[in-house]
């Protein structure tokens, strides 16, 4: 991390040593440096990793309630996709947390068809305060609302860390507070008594509105000499990329070329083109956008999705199995 001020270094819950790179030959020559130069010594590295994001794709099933451990408080919320379009506008820093509550509640009104209302009380971006999920507050005149918003907003930075799918960070999701009830007296409504409440309720809200997963595509840019294009296609092909522009250069017999690629498909991908092309295409990869895969559904066994999470669950040291919603759901 010292030596290079484009790695990110950090240390995995199970006690492994991440280092984030911005693509492969970058970590792969961190990796040697660090062998030879750093720490000259032998150390076991693992399959690279991509992380995912976990997302919803259609309004909660139903509208979802969580108890406070005492019983006395009670949370209704329902959950549904805050929309592409916005989430990376967010991404980008617009309509953010940053900014102006009326105008950016106007501009939510007049771009996205939002309710004006429910526009000027997001409570909170998460996580960190800054990313592409929401807390919106539609209750109607509930008593003491502003005395648990703290302990809602810090539940659910830490929820929308770690989705109940597969540990995840969350994107592009919203989450109504519908209603409210709460002890009168203040003492029984503290932050132990909020925070799992809301983080279960949120989980809850997730589980019930067909939660799926976004994959990082990357865009990658291929120069390449006219007669390599069918390599280039067929390379593509085989790793789910989908080539949207090309255009001849003028006087040359050269293509530029532009496609989607994920990021999952993306390990040795250089090397592959080359081979399929005998060395004549050049690819540059860059990140750029998230996209909801298609894969069936999370929870039925052996479907796409379902591999995915159980794959990235046995990675992190966690049960092999997608917790069911009777954890997170509490009955009337």
């Amino acid at each position: 991390a010292k030596s290079d001020p484009l790695v990110v270094c950090e240390m995995g819950e199970s006690g492994e040593h991440i280092i984030a790179g911005c693509g492969e030959l970058h970590v792969e020559i961190c990796l040697k440096d660090l062998k030879d130069d750093y720490a000259q010594c032998d150390f076991t590295v693992s399959d690279p990793v991509v992380s995912y994001r976990e997302t919803i794709t259609d309004k909660s099933s139903t509208t979802c309630l969580a108890k406070s451990p005492n019983k006395h408080n009670r949370l209704w919320m329902e959950g549904c996709p805050l929309g592409d379009e916005y989430a990376n506008d967010i991404d980008a820093g617009k309509l953010g947390a940053k900014h102006d509550a009326k105008e950016r509640a106007k501009e939510l009104a007049e771009k996205y068809d939002w309710d004006k209302n429910h526009a000027l009380k997001i409570w909170c971006f998460g996580p960190e305060t800054e990313g592409a999920n929401v807390v919106v507050d539609t209750t109607v005149a509930v008593q003491f609302l502003n005395e648990i918003k703290e302990h809602v907003v810090s539940a659910f930075q830490w929820a929308t860390k770690e989705g109940p799918i597969c540990e995840e960070p969350m994107r592009a999701t919203r989450y109504d507070i519908k209603d409210v009830t709460m002890h009168t007296d203040a003492i029984h409504r503290g932050a132990g008594q909020i925070m799992p409440a809301t983080r279960r309720c949120v989980f809850a809200c997730e589980m019930t509105a067909s939660p799926s997963l976004q994959e990082p595509i990357f865009l990658v840019d291929i120069t390449a000499p006219v007669d390599a294009q069918g390599g280039i296609y067929n390379c593509m092909n085989q790793r789910r990329g989908i080539i949207f522009h090309e255009e001849q250069r003028a006087g040359t017999n050269l293509m530029q070329m532009r496609a989607h690629l994920p990021v999952a498909e993306s390990f040795g991908f250089t090397g592959a083109l080359r081979q399929a092309t005998s060395g004549q295409a050049f690819p540059q990869c860059s990140f750029s956008h998230w996209e909801t895969m298609q894969g069936g559904d999370p929870f039925s066994e052996g479907s796409k999705l379902n591999v995915l999470c159980l794959a990235i669950r046995k990675r992190k040291g966690k049960k092999e199995e997608i917790p069911p919603l009777g954890e997170y759901l509490d009955k009337l």
